[in-house]
């Protein structure tokens, strides 16, 4: 994956989004994820209905502060005629003078198209 590319997401940690412990809830992280990985699915096959089906081994490697910047790099594995699977990393930029960039985590997130009703449906592959 090509991180010089824009990112899905990216966005500023508040702290709203903050745990007991002064980092960034796991859930949040997980949320925009799942908002990233759709957003590439649209992209590639145009489809504007998914639902989320999994989300593989996510493990996180670094905590995300208040004030980091955070960005969500989606990249498409495979499509299928109803799926796509898609690929999210995730980095941040501390905040402060330093700028360091940390890997915080990654997944796969797998997602199903489906019709106005909630149905399967199968979508070209572009």
């Amino acid at each position: 994956m090509n991180r010089d590319n824009d990112p899905a997401i990216r966005i500023a940690m508040l702290p709203r989004d903050t745990n007991s412990q002064g980092t960034i809830f796991g859930g949040v992280i997980l949320s925009y994820i799942d908002m990233a990985g759709a957003i590439e699915a649209h992209r590639h096959t145009g489809m504007d209905r998914f639902v989320t089906v999994a989300m593989r081994e996510v493990i996180f490697h670094q905590p995300v502060f208040v004030g980091d910047l955070v960005s969500f790099y989606a990249d498409t594995l495979r499509v299928g005629n109803t799926s796509i699977t898609v690929r999210v990393i995730v980095e941040a930029e501390r905040y402060g003078g330093s700028k360091e960039k940390v890997r915080v985590t990654e997944a796969e997130v797998i997602y199903v198209a489906v019709d106005a009703k909630g149905a399967k449906t199968t979508f070209s592959k572009q």
